[in-house]
């Protein structure tokens, strides 16, 4: 008999890990859980030095994080751990951060950190102290399959669904997950907080970057990556250049504000070339891509990835505030590429794109990958990626 996790055996005689942020989401999880009757232990990890960060409004894992974890573990009666993972962190999420913006990518730390330090090396910590899964306070959902595997599905409440930050989460990892939270809203998390009498019921949620204690990312890249803040040229669509930058870091594919720059008509940041240190500019048309070519592809779909050959119907998004849109994922001489049917504005390499099987509601997560490059529609019957195609056709057409 299959207990409220979809584990065998009763609550009482079910180890479960929670990963305690400090923050209203995972600690209403851990009383949640607990008041069920599970054996829960608390982890808190500590990912980076909290110096400057621990008292700042905004910020998850900070110092005061840790206490706050502490407290409520000490008020729902159980055991809590702090887990120095700060050379983990560094090496895995903080370091991939600044060495991606470097290279002109706008990188998405969290996904990193949840892949990495969170669903790898914390999923480690959690089996050997015996649990039989791995709870969160993210905000999305999973369902037991007929052969016992789970498909991960979007939150109920999708104004906080955080599937697109867990799209790399491996089938191994996911059938060892739990999420308690999926089905329900933000209020009545915050409502159950109360009625456990938790501090933290009405805590504010983290918002930025939780190591950039000072919220501006260009901080760290310039203390570990200096010659990505060194200026260049910004220059238009047909390579004349209109202005200067002091480093490629403070832009990215899209923005049309704060490019210090005077023109007739509005100009956005079309692409970033970390190489030659340009930003190139252009019209709000140039900005739509309708091909994207992706790397570090995790499936969670049903059957083998190898079927995209043929080519896969899904939904697919680009950012984490855009909404899913059809698409075509195909496997292109050796790796992936996704076809836009609509297009999309502003692509930029280093994000998500991660894929649905609907467009809405409480749709499956069949995985994603992250975006090495984008292309502009392709002249009818001619694919950017087809060796044949001239290169100057081919340079004009990519991003």
């Amino acid at each position: 008999m299959l207990n409220s996790l979809d584990l065998e055996g009763r609550p009482q005689d079910t180890r479960v890990v929670v990963a305690m942020s400090g923050g209203v989401d995972s600690s209403a999880t851990a009383a949640l859980l607990k008041s069920q009757g599970y054996d829960v232990v608390g982890i808190t990890l500590q990912l980076y030095d909290h110096g400057a960060a621990t008292h700042r409004k905004g910020a998850c894992c900070a110092g005061r994080d840790i206490h706050d974890a502490r407290d409520v573990a000490e008020r729902i009666g159980i055991p809590h751990y702090v887990l120095d993972y700060e050379s983990r962190f560094r090496e895995s999420v903080i370091d991939n951060f600044a060495a991606s913006y470097a290279s002109g990518e706008t990188p998405v730390p969290c996904i990193e950190c949840n892949r990495s330090v969170k669903f790898r090396d914390l999923l480690a910590t959690a089996r050997e102290l015996g649990a039989s899964a791995l709870a969160t306070g993210h905000y999305v959902a999973s369902r037991r399959l007929d052969d016992g595997s789970r498909a991960m599905v979007c939150a109920a409440d999708a104004d906080r669904d955080q599937s697109y930050f867990l799209f790399a989460t491996t089938q191994e990892q996911l059938d060892y997950l739990r999420f308690p939270l999926g089905d329900m809203t933000k209020p009545q998390t915050r409502e159950l907080a109360r009625q456990f009498g938790l501090s933290v019921a009405d805590k504010q949620d983290s918002q930025d970057i939780c190591f950039v204690p000072s919220g501006r990312y260009t901080d760290v890249i310039e203390r570990m990556k200096p010659n990505a803040l060194a200026p260049g040229d910004i220059v238009d669509m047909e390579g004349q250049v209109i202005g200067r930058h002091e480093g490629i870091v403070h832009f990215t594919v899209g923005q049309r504000r704060g490019l210090g720059i005077a023109a007739s008509a509005p100009l956005y940041v079309v692409r970033l070339d970390a190489a030659a240190r340009r930003v190139i500019v252009g019209p709000r048309e140039a900005l739509r891509m309708h091909r994207i070519v992706l790397r570090d592809v995790n499936w969670i779909g049903d059957g083998a990835l190898d079927r995209a050959g043929e080519g896969l119907e899904l939904f697919v998004r680009v950012r984490s505030t855009r909404a899913p849109q059809p698409a075509w994922l195909r496997a292109v001489n050796g790796g992936y590429e996704v076809e836009l049917v609509g297009g999309e504005e502003g692509v930029s390499p280093g994000q998500a794109c991660v894929f649905y099987d609907a467009v809405g509601g409480q749709a499956r997560v069949l995985g994603g990958g992250f975006i090495k490059s984008a292309a502009a529609k392709s002249p009818v019957g001619v694919p950017v990626h087809d060796a044949n195609v001239p290169q100057p056709l081919v340079a004009a057409l990519r991003v």
